[in-house]
């Protein structure tokens, strides 16, 4: 009886010992697995939702002081963002720097947003790679070349070399409705 009680009151088995050791090291690799393909995915979000980001703010304050604002995207990877003070001059708005090594870039194989406002270039605005030299918000959000024509265009990022990182955001023109689209390997989702 004595010999029993002994057997039940031991601990693990060396054994049990490494099995159990094992699958936590099974789990642990396929979290890092997982955790290091979500990193660039994260990037790239953060990207597009800086360009989406200040779009928006360009529209919003456009509006709100009634002033134009000039967008200006500086490749490889920053934005611009500047008030015209008409007559009086200009005020920068501040210039931002795409975070995570993003850049204005499309990647071979990945069609256009179902916007299909053109993908021939990282940024592309009234049909023109980069755009017109002037791109701007007027007072009533609508997105204008210098002539104060409309102009629809896509700003497309990613990280090089990987095209599981294509993000874009569209820019309606008429309207300057900016949309954010993410490539999920077969098609653009909103």
């Amino acid at each position: 009886r004595e010999m029993n009680l002994r057997k039940s009151e031991r601990g693990y088995s060396f054994l049990e010992l490494i099995v159990v050791i094992g699958m936590i090291t099974v789990i642990l690799g396929m979290a890092l697995v997982s955790t290091s393909s979500l990193l660039p995915a994260f990037r790239a979000n953060s990207a597009m939702d800086q360009v989406y980001g200040q779009l928006r703010a360009a529209r919003a304050i456009a509006i709100s002081q009634r002033r134009e604002v000039q967008v200006q995207f500086i490749l490889p990877n920053q934005i611009q963002l500047t008030r015209l003070d008409q007559p009086t001059g200009t005020t920068d708005l501040g210039t931002i720097i795409l975070e995570g090594k993003a850049e204005f870039q499309v990647f071979v194989g990945v069609p256009d947003t179902p916007m299909t406002f053109g993908n021939a270039a990282g940024v592309y605005f009234g049909g023109m790679s980069g755009g017109p030299p002037i791109m701007k918000f007027n007072s009533t959000g609508g997105f204008v070349d210098a002539g104060s024509n409309p102009i629809n265009g896509t700003v497309f990022v990613g990280l090089t070399g990987r095209q599981d990182t294509a993000r874009a955001v569209t820019v309606l023109g008429a309207t300057g409705r900016v949309r954010q689209y993410h490539w999920t390997g077969s098609q653009w989702m909103e």
